[in-house]
């Protein structure tokens, strides 16, 4: 079965970079020809397409989000890592990592699994 978990700190304050990992258990970031994301959802508000790599390493990114962000991996972890730096108070939201079978995920049916997600708030 396959399972993806996010990790990282819960709390981060302004300016800082705020940085998550996924760990996939039941599929594998390097073989899977998927599309390995990051979504999030501020309070209030509907999801936002994030970023994306894929199996060879090419990764994608939000324009909105692009100068702040950063999805690399660790295949001998089976992981990946989102970095976004500079974070404000609205960069406060749920994160999710997922298995999209898309570049942009808009909407939970383009991703056939999630994590659970992480809130993050950003706050001094």
């Amino acid at each position: 079965q396959v399972q993806l978990q996010e990790s990282g700190p819960g709390l981060v304050k302004p300016s800082q970079t705020l940085s998550l990992t996924c760990t996939v258990s039941g599929a594998s970031i390097t073989t899977d020809y998927y599309y390995w994301s990051w979504i999030r959802q501020p309070p209030g508000k509907g999801l936002e397409w994030m970023g994306a790599i894929t199996n060879s390493g090419s990764t994608y990114y939000s324009p909105s989000l692009k100068s702040r962000t950063s999805i690399s991996r660790d295949t001998s972890k089976n992981q990946f890592t989102l970095q976004l730096s500079s974070v404000t108070p609205e960069d406060t939201a749920v994160y999710y990592c997922a298995r999209a079978y898309t570049i942009v995920v808009r909407s939970t049916r383009e991703a056939d699994y999630w994590g659970q997600g992480t809130q993050v708030t950003v706050s001094s």
